[in-house]
């Protein structure tokens, strides 16, 4: 089964691939999926992860598979026979996880996303995204790049990078940023500001930064507010793509500069970033080029 991405661009809408682990019901941005394929004997890696199955090899590329059931502390398959691998790419990455049986595609609003709140992402440890209600079933959309780097954390930011970039000015160009995990959240926030940005404002998702650009906007202090946005893709209520298109849709907004910084950069997305008109689009990791362009854009 392949999958691709059908939604127009700006729309705040998604495809949700929902899946079964156990008797759960879990979901993946489609966006994210190569291809869906039916379960076959791995082979084991000595000394992996535990939580790492082993790898196969479809198509001359060896992906390595995550078994989820084992990730989630849940019980492991009774029968293989209904196992599939989604093999997904994201972060410059290709990886399969092992799941329990796949249910079928669903076509959502990003409005329709609810925010897992602290009892269930307590101090950002959990793995949960957002949750929706579909046919009366809860369907838990999990954070698939928080359990990547939780088994290997060089696949998140390479905060490293920031480190060679020197001693730098102290900037307060202020910048706007949205951004739906905390974690990666502050870890943005931080690796800009020891690059010399001071002056950030951050907001849990595209909404909240749209109405505070609108605000700016009402008020009239657009230029004094905000030099920058710098955006995910994937957020409730309103996701990258639709903020994007506000904003460059706005006569009074447009010259604002927006940097896609998101997991979800390959080709087709980077051709619908450009038609919304972002001005710079990079994968997760690049936190040493994400500065760079923000210097770009904003001197």
């Amino acid at each position: 089964m392949e999958t691709g991405i059908l939604l127009e661009s700006g729309t705040n809408e998604l495809e949700i691939l929902e899946f079964k682990v156990g008797s759960n019901y879990y979901g993946i941005n489609v966006a994210k999926i190569k291809e869906i394929l039916s379960y076959k004997e791995p082979t084991p890696i000595p000394n992996a992860h535990p939580c790492v199955e082993g790898i196969f090899m479809p198509r001359d590329v060896i992906i390595s598979i995550i078994d989820l059931a084992k990730n989630l502390n849940l019980a492991p398959s009774t029968d293989k026979s209904k196992d599939m691998y989604i093999v997904t790419n994201f972060n410059n990455l290709n990886i399969a996880f092992h799941v329990h049986g796949v249910v079928g595609i669903h076509r959502v609003s990003w409005a329709d996303i609810i925010k897992p709140d602290d009892t269930v992402n307590s101090a950002g440890l959990g793995v949960a995204t957002g949750i929706i209600k579909i046919e009366n079933r809860l369907i838990v959309i999990l954070d698939f790049e928080k359990i990547v780097s939780d088994i290997n954390p060089e696949t998140g930011l390479r905060v490293s990078d920031i480190a060679h970039l020197g001693e730098r000015e102290r900037n307060n160009a202020p910048i706007l940023m949205a951004e739906d995990s905390p974690l990666l959240g502050k870890l943005i926030y931080d690796s800009l500001a020891k690059a010399g940005y001071t002056n950030i404002k951050r907001f849990n998702d595209g909404l909240a930064a749209w109405n505070e650009l609108s605000e700016y906007k009402a008020n009239g202090t657009i230029k004094e507010n905000v030099h920058c946005v710098i955006t995910d893709i994937e957020m409730p209520q309103m996701d990258g793509h639709r903020l994007t298109k506000l904003i460059k849709d706005d006569n009074e907004l447009k010259e604002v500069p927006v940097i896609i910084f998101s997991s979800l950069i390959n080709d087709e997305m980077r051709r619908k970033g450009e038609s919304l008109g972002a001005d710079a689009q990079l994968t997760k990791p690049e936190i040493g080029k994400l500065v760079g362009a923000v210097d770009k854009l904003i001197y």
